[in-house]
């Protein structure tokens, strides 16, 4: 059972100086148009923190436990998903979902295990 805990680092007045360590749950993938990808988010921690890397410019559409869907039309409407979001907080054992809806794009997400008190 390996991971990496979520661990911050502080600078030299103790505020947050987002120092996380590299992570040893580490996955990317290339995900096409109009193609659902997922991960499913590690198992050996209840609680984690995914950190996301988009490639520059794309658009990437992510969902968590549900398919990934991108807008359809000129108005605002409810959906499952968030465009290129940065972290979340995610359970152990969920399933993160990908859409695009360029040609291609390069994706790239981070675990970092919580305390189990979390969540």
């Amino acid at each position: 059972m390996q991971y990496t805990p979520w661990s911050l680092s502080r600078d030299i007045n103790g505020y947050n100086g987002f120092g996380l360590a590299f992570s040893l749950d580490k996955y990317s993938a290339t995900i096409t148009a109009n193609t659902d990808t997922t991960v499913a988010v590690p198992s050996y921690a209840p609680h984690y923190i995914a950190v996301f890397t988009y490639q520059s410019g794309s658009g990437v559409w992510v969902a968590n436990n549900a398919t990934a869907a991108k807008p359809v039309g000129a108005t605002f409407a409810a959906t499952t998903s968030e465009l290129n979001p940065v972290a979340r907080y995610v359970k152990g054992g969920d399933v993160l979902h990908f859409l695009t809806a360029d040609t291609s794009a390069l994706v790239g997400v981070v675990f970092y295990a919580l305390p189990s008190s979390t969540g």
